[in-house]
């Protein structure tokens, strides 16, 4: 090596490696050892630790492989060279006498111009040759590998538009009625509906007309108006004498979902009903004599109310909100729970957390997908700031100035009690903090571990202004909607994700004033902390945050473990690949018209028992 010796240095045997050569015997002097790994300089030689190595059985020249050797990530038990040769056993054996056709597809589908097989582009993948562009093999960019990312983003979609066909197979009462109970909801409105609001609850009232499942994402940015979508879907269901349920992922937003409905239906006439999982037995056996007997028209909840002793009389809606945090399984488990012998209920779902399009037609693919794209008139744009901890006591000035102008603001802490490891400020001591540095101030304090009562007393003192600032964690995040809030102080921003943060600010610039974010981080910052408070610090859109949110996290992180079990992609990423979805939309009708034997086929290879899901 570089005309000088090369040490292999001999350390304790590694549990489950594969080649463990007696060095006494194999690494005589004069063996001829064909090795790979890092070459480092060491204390007196060059030296390489724990390299892949072959002993040369022949004195002939050492034989250099036709093509670049693949590193394959490895588990315990099972390394490189027992992966290689699996994979070239593979390999002869699918290009061999009696192997099965493994290109399922009509026709070879164009990539980046280049028309190729299954098998050549996984031998291109797994011995490509000397010439191939390393650089796009290793970012998964090369038009082999790309190839295959597009059959597996073609089988991915197949076993969702399969699932949104056995839905839609299901049967639902079809929902018409006059209209009365929105009618006199909209006499109610201080304001008019936006123009986006309006359009999406017509495309709702025209899915309830249908004698099948509703399956429909309605997305809208913080403050679009969401809440009003649902409530008119609800009262269409309840004028035609059926039943609705609104389901929230967490107590605190399912609380949050019953006062707000309150607000709206009780006036109307409409009777609710609330069930929870920290209710006494009594009160539970309570609401489920009212929902069973149907006394309850509207009913507020978490996932307990379709757990085993809930029955309903007669269930036509289900509003899903926050649906990234249930996931498709329990989607598909509500379509048990409809009318008796009439069919499944239709289905909501809301969202408050922007999901870029090419992610949401990939894992909503089996879902209707709308977007409330308008905020109501007469919204400011929040001004953002980012401020370091060491300039704290500017920032309690500020929300002191603010709260003299008859102003209200948050201060939001991200932990309950303290934590010297995230070094987070408990929200108990900012509460006593800044009760003692404003005096003129009156502080209230909220957080997820006070009983409910105690809370919602404290919020409906904040929002009638008999608070000036509250001191919360993250359990403001959605549904608190007070217009003269116009001031936001995020504690230790550096700790939220991109979602939280944008959800956070979303709960000011709801009134007609001008309203501020002021994110306090402490230093030092890492890379992924710094873009996320750049990103809020640029922009309001809900989308564009959430573009970057996917490229910081990927599609896993933003949609949550258990609404990705269908996007468990081993070759393709959908960020990477995005612009492989309109190709593999198209290529998906043209299956199911053309050839809808070879849909089953395709998805069994990429998915195997994942194809059975949407049976749960």
């Amino acid at each position: 090596c570089h005309g000088d010796h090369l040490v292999l240095p001999a350390y304790e045997r590694r549990k489950g490696e594969m080649f463990i050569i007696d060095r006494q015997e194999n690494l005589a002097p004069g063996v001829s050892v064909r090795c790979f790994g890092e070459v480092r300089r060491g204390v007196s030689s060059l030296e390489m630790v724990h390299p892949e190595y072959e002993i040369q059985r022949t004195h002939d020249a050492i034989r250099v492989e036709d093509h670049l050797t693949p590193i394959y990530p490895t588990t315990e038990g099972l390394h490189q060279l027992a992966l290689r040769r699996m994979t070239l056993q593979a390999l002869r054996w699918v290009e061999g006498d009696g192997a099965p056709d493994l290109d399922l597809l009509p026709e070879f589908p164009e990539i980046d111009g280049c028309q190729a097989s299954v098998i050549e582009a996984l031998k291109f993948v797994h011995r490509p040759p000397p010439e191939a562009d390393t650089q796009a093999l290793a970012a998964g960019t090369h038009v082999m590998q790309r190839r295959l990312a597009f059959e597996e983003l073609l089988a991915q979609r197949l076993s969702l538009f399969k699932l949104r066909l056995r839905m839609q197979r299901q049967p639902a009462v079809s929902i018409a009625p006059q209209g009365r109970l929105y009618a006199q909801l909209i006499e109610t409105l201080e304001f008019a509906l936006t123009s986006a609001q309006q359009r999406v609850i017509n495309t709702v009232f025209a899915d309830l007309k249908k004698n099948y499942p509703m399956l429909r994402l309605v997305q809208g940015d913080v403050g679009s108006g969401k809440t009003l979508v649902a409530i008119a879907a609800c009262l269409q269901v309840i004028e035609a004498g059926y039943q609705a349920v609104v389901m929230a992922p967490t107590e605190i937003l399912a609380e949050q979902h019953l006062q707000n409905f309150s607000g709206w239906l009780a006036p109307l006439g409409v009777q609710l009903a609330w069930l929870s999982g920290r209710m006494t037995s009594s009160q539970s056996n309570e609401m489920k004599a009212r929902i069973s007997s149907g006394s309850a028209q509207a009913i507020v909840g978490t996932h307990a109310l379709f757990q085993q002793g809930v029955s309903f009389r007669n269930l036509a809606l289900v509003v899903v909100d926050e649906q990234h945090r249930f996931g498709v399984h329990q989607r598909l488990a509500l379509r048990e729970k409809g009318v008796q012998g009439v069919g499944s209920p239709h289905q909501l779902i809301m969202t408050a957390t922007p999901i870029p399009r090419t992610l949401a037609m990939t894992a909503y693919a089996d879902l209707d997908y709308s977007v409330i794209d308008e905020l109501p008139p007469g919204r400011m744009p929040v001004s953002t700031i980012a401020v370091p901890h060491e300039r704290r006591h500017e920032v309690v000035r500020r929300v002191a100035n603010a709260c003299r102008r008859d102003q209200q603001a948050y201060w939001v802490c991200t932990l309950v009690e303290e934590s010297e490891a995230l070094q987070c400020q408990a929200a108990e001591n900012v509460y006593q903090e800044l009760s003692a540095l404003l005096d003129e101030v009156t502080v209230g304090l909220v957080h997820g571990r006070m009983k409910s009562q105690e809370k919602n007393a404290v919020m409906r003192d904040f929002a009638c202004g008999r608070i000036d600032l509250l001191v919360a964690t993250t359990v403001i995040e959605v549904g608190v909607d007070v217009a003269n809030a116009s001031l936001m102080i995020i504690e230790n921003a550096e700790r939220l994700g991109l979602a939280q943060l944008h959800q956070l600010r979303g709960r000011v610039g709801r009134g007609t004033r001008e309203s501020s974010c002021v994110l306090l981080f402490s230093a030092p910052l890492t890379e992924n902390a710094k873009l996320r408070i750049d990103t809020m610090r640029a922009t309001n859109n809900g989308f564009k945050i959430a573009q970057v949110d996917l490229e910081i996290r990927g599609p896993g992180e933003v949609l949550g473990t258990r609404q990705t079990g269908m996007l468990q992609l081993r070759i393709a990423d959908i960020l990477r690949d995005q612009d492989l979805i309109p190709q593999v939309q198209e290529s998906a009708k043209r299956l199911f018209a053309e050839h809808p034997r070879t849909v089953d086929a395709l998805i069994h290879r990429w998915l195997g028992k994942s194809i059975e899901f949407g049976q749960v």
